[in-house]
C-alpha cells in the first residue's frame, strides 16, 4: 500500500475512536500535562428536602451518605480581597508567588491535606460503631480511595509522627462534630493556590450538618510558622442524589498522563 493511502487510512481509524479523555494541559517549560478532570466533579446534588439533619440511636447527627464539595473552593476566594495577603508571613507569600498548578504534589496523585480531602470528587462519612462512635472515618473518591480517621473523645498523642492528613481527635459540641488536628507535615498544598504551610499547622474543623442536604464546615487555620494571626474560613458540601457511591478511583505517586511512554498530549495516545 502507497505511504499515503496508509497515512490516510490511519488518520480515517484514529478519527473514528472515542474522544480522549478530558484533560487540561498547563503549560510550562518542561510541557508536562497536568491531570484535571473537565467540568464539575462527582455525583449529582440531591433534590432540596425541607427536613431536619437525621439523628442516631444516641441522639448525635447522622452524618453518613455520599457528599460533594467541603473544601473545593479555593481559600483566597473565601477570605476578603487582600486578607490572604496581609496574613501571609514573607517567606510563605514568596514560596507561594513561585507555584504554579503543575507543581502541585496533588495533581502527582500524593494526597491533599484534610482540607482538599473533600475537593470535587465524592466523599462519605463513616460513624462507627453507629452508637456512640469511637472512630469516624472520612472515605474519598480521589487518590486511590485516600481515608482520615477521627479519634472520637481521645487525646493526641504527645508527640505525633507528620502525616499527610496528621491525628485527629473529634467531639461533639451539640449537633456540631468538632475535630482537632495536629501532627501534620508540609509536603502539601493548603489548597489549589499554592498556600504553604509548616509542621506547626493546626486546623479546627466544625461540622454541622444544617438541614437534610447541607453540611456546613468552619475551618479555623493557626499555623504560627506561616502566618501572622489564626483566620476561619467556611465551605459547604451537598448531599448527593440517593444511590450515589464512591466510585474507583486509581492514582498512584507520581502519575503522569502518558509520559512513561513518552505521550505528552492525549491526542496522541489515539
Amino acid at each position: 500500500m502507497p505511504k499515503t493511502i496508509a497515512a490516510l487510512a490511519i488518520a480515517l481509524v484514529a478519527a473514528s475512536l472515542p474522544p480522549a479523555p478530558a484533560l487540561s494541559e498547563v503549560e510550562g517549560q518542561n510541557q508536562n500535562p497536568v491531570f484535571r478532570l473537565g467540568g464539575a466533579n462527582g455525583p449529582k446534588v440531591a433534590e432540596r428536602a425541607n427536613r431536619p439533619a437525621p439523628k442516631l440511636a444516641d441522639g448525635t447527627i447522622d452524618l453518613s451518605g455520599v457528599w460533594s464539595g467541603g473544601g473545593e473552593v479555593e481559600i483566597p476566594r473565601l477570605l476578603k480581597p487582600g486578607e490572604l495577603d496581609a496574613i501571609l508571613q514573607p517567606w510563605a507569600k514568596t514560596l507561594m508567588a513561585t507555584r504554579t498548578e503543575d507543581k502541585d504534589p496533588y495533581n502527582y496523585c500524593m494526597p491533599g491535606g484534610p482540607l482538599r480531602l473533600t475537593g470535587g470528587f465524592a466523599w462519605r462519612f463513616v460513624q462507627h460503631p453507629t452508637v456512640n462512635s469511637t472512630h469516624i472515618f472520612m472515605l474519598q473518591e480521589a487518590n486511590a480511595h485516600t481515608y482520615r480517621q477521627i479519634f472520637m473523645n481521645a487525646k493526641h498523642p504527645p508527640d505525633p509522627d507528620p502525616s499527610w492528613y496528621g491525628h485527629s481527635t473529634g467531639r461533639w459540641d451539640g449537633d456540631t462534630l468538632v475535630i482537632d488536628t495536629v501532627g501534620l507535615h508540609d509536603k502539601f498544598w493548603l489548597d489549589g493556590s499554592g498556600i504553604p504551610h509548616t509542621d506547626r499547622l493546626h486546623l479546627v474543623e466544625r461540622w454541622t450538618r444544617t438541614d437534610f442536604n447541607t453540611l456546613r464546615r468552619d475551618v479555623t487555620i493557626d499555623d504560627p510558622g506561616a502566618f501572622t494571626k489564626p483566620f476561619t474560613v467556611t465551605y459547604t458540601a451537598r448531599l448527593a442524589e440517593p444511590g450515589s457511591e464512591i466510585l474507583e478511583y486509581i492514582c498512584i505517586e507520581n502519575n503522569q498522563y502518558g509520559l512513561p511512554g513518552g505521550i505528552s498530549k492525549p491526542a496522541d495516545s489515539r
